[in-house]
């Protein structure tokens, strides 16, 4: 028993695991916040796009 209680406490001191699953929630939120501000991007640029061509008369 006293061999399990000194596993449990190394597992649970144990900090790798936790830094990576900190780095993967950071880097999916940088994606999806990468995601809408391109789609916000592209849609104020299709809109641009479109009144210029509309003023050039093409």
């Amino acid at each position: 028993m006293l061999k399990l209680k000194n596993l449990f406490k190394k597992f649970s001191a144990a900090e790798a695991g936790a830094v990576t699953v900190d780095w993967v929630v950071l880097a999916a939120a940088v994606v999806g916040l990468s995601a809408v501000v391109g789609t916000t991007v592209k849609t104020a640029i299709d809109s641009k796009a479109n009144a210029i061509s509309t003023s050039i008369g093409s």
